[in-house]
């Protein structure tokens, strides 16, 4: 007898596309598991689906081979940082000053 299944979407977006499957699952599937079974890579090579950082609904999933999907949730597997955002916030802080101060001195 096959085992009881669930549906859920695994979705990856870059800047200028993405991509949203729609799978049929094996009750007791993994949130890691799930980004596996997706063939997601065959649309994005690239895509390292054993290292990549998972979750759920906008969440992260800090241990995606543990935790077990429910019907209709949607995986979302997401990008590596390319920068530090509060770095980045800092020198956009630091940024806006400097015009402030430029501003100020005219």
């Amino acid at each position: 007898m096959d085992k009881p299944s669930i549906a859920i979407e695994v979705v990856y977006a870059l800047a200028e596309r993405q991509k949203l499957l729609r799978l049929s699952v094996p009750v007791g599937t993994t949130v890691r598991e799930a980004a596996l079974r997706s063939g997601m890579q065959q649309f994005f090579p690239e895509l390292d689906l054993n290292q990549a950082p998972l979750g759920i609904f906008g969440k992260a999933v800090s241990k995606p081979e543990e935790r077990v999907l429910e019907e209709g949730e949607r995986v979302e597997i997401y990008r590596p940082l390319i920068a530090d955002p509060k770095e980045v916030r800092k020198q956009r802080a630091a940024k806006a000053k400097s015009k402030a101060d430029d501003g100020e001195a005219s």
